[in-house]
């Protein structure tokens, strides 16, 4: 059976801070599982009606002002009027 050598302090920093670091990593999975997901699948639905109402409002806006410069715009001979 090999023995083994001491690790040298610099690879036991290292090993002890990739120790930590999962430790952490599981810590913010946690909390995001725990915390963060609930409160997105509560409040999602509503930050998507908000953004479609605006979104409506938007084309709204880009359907009015194409009307109005199509009214605006004296129909060319030859051509019929744009829709």
């Amino acid at each position: 059976m090999p023995s083994e050598e001491p690790k040298r302090p610099w690879e036991q920093r290292l090993q002890d801070a990739g120790t930590r670091i999962e430790e952490e990593l599981r810590r913010l999975t946690a909390y995001l599982n725990d915390e963060i997901v609930p409160d997105v699948r509560r409040h999602g639905s509503h930050a998507l009606r908000a953004a479609a109402e605006e979104l409506h409002r938007l084309a709204r806006k880009l359907d009015d002002q194409q009307a109005q410069e199509t009214a605006a715009r004296p129909n060319e001979p030859g051509r019929p009027p744009r829709p």
